[in-house]
């Protein structure tokens, strides 16, 4: 598994990590997401041992990560900003990779180079964004990592190369327990991939769940009532948190956090006319956890 525990990090007068945990389960995809700004390249930076954290503890399966190169070694990473030597091409980079990884597969290698498409003879630096990104995934997969840390992965990725990467990820995890951390903004894909979500803001942890807890713990209710009187209006109700409202003539509509039984017997109890509840998407989860239903552009999505 890979564990960070209270980790802080300050560039001069910017904080970066504020007292940041995550746990990410060994043989499990754990999706990282926030918006701009908010700390996740530089957790990824530091969880790999790019960046030297100010204080804190990173550890996967139990060792420390910071120059510790055995661990390292047992690592893939794949930051948005890739680098690559500029007069190598992938057959040269290969060589280079099955010089550093001890589990490295020329056999994966081949197969994946082949289900790509890439030409191993043209320089890596002459390859589109979007082809620097399939190679860098294609390297870092053959050399077998206990532990994939990965930057938006797809960002710039047409569909069908999406899907094959993604493939190959899953495999990995089933076949042979790799553990995975990915920070991304495409959140519909995020929510068919991981297992569990941390949501960062400000450097800080903000919640941290299983994705299926996390999908039975909001939701968005649509509910008419005959009398007025039955209405919900930001009540305070046991086990029921209303975090935004509208109406639209009779119907109101509220995302609501609470258990779904919960929540059917305390709306029904009030003998609705209407009453629909329905499943919000991670996307939708991630602008209420940060407030967005209570601004202008909440308003607008919702």
């Amino acid at each position: 598994m890979i564990k960070v525990s209270a980790l802080n990090k300050r560039f001069e007068h910017v904080t970066a990590l504020d007292n940041l945990s995550i746990n990410v389960k060994k043989g499990s995809i754990y999706g990282l997401i926030g918006v701009n700004g908010s700390g996740k390249t530089t957790a990824l930076k530091a969880i790999t041992g790019v960046l030297r954290p100010d204080s804190g503890e990173i550890t996967m399966d139990d060792l420390d990560v910071y120059e510790n190169v055995r661990v390292k070694q047992r690592i893939g990473f794949i930051p948005d900003d890739l680098f690559f030597f500029g007069s190598y091409n992938m057959k040269e980079c290969a060589g280079f990779y099955s010089r550093i990884f001890p589990n490295w597969s020329k056999e994966k290698y081949r197969t994946m180079a082949e289900q790509f498409g890439l030409s191993e003879r043209r320089k890596l630096i002459r390859f589109s964004k979007g082809m620097q990104k399939q190679a860098a995934f294609i390297l870092t997969m053959s050399s077998n990592p206990d532990w994939l840390i990965l930057d938006e992965p797809i960002d710039g990725l047409d569909p069908l190369v999406r899907k094959l990467v993604w493939k190959h990820i899953v495999a990995d995890v089933a076949e042979r327990q790799m553990t995975v951390l990915v920070s991304s903004h495409n959140l519909r894909e995020m929510e068919g991939i991981c297992d569990s979500i941390g949501i960062v803001n400000s450097g800080k942890m903000l919640l941290e769940r299983d994705l299926d807890e996390l999908r039975s713990d909001i939701h968005k209710v649509q509910v008419a009532f005959g009398n007025a009187g039955d209405k919900l209006n930001n009540e305070k109700l046991e086990g029921f948190e209303i975090l935004h409202i509208e109406e639209h003539g009779s119907i109101q509509q509220m995302i609501v956090r609470g258990a779904k039984e919960q929540v059917e017997t305390i709306v029904r109890s009030r003998n609705p006319l209407i009453f629909d509840l329905i499943p919000l998407s991670l996307e939708e989860v991630f602008i209420y956890e940060l407030g967005g239903g209570n601004n202008e552009l909440g308003k607008l999505l919702f």
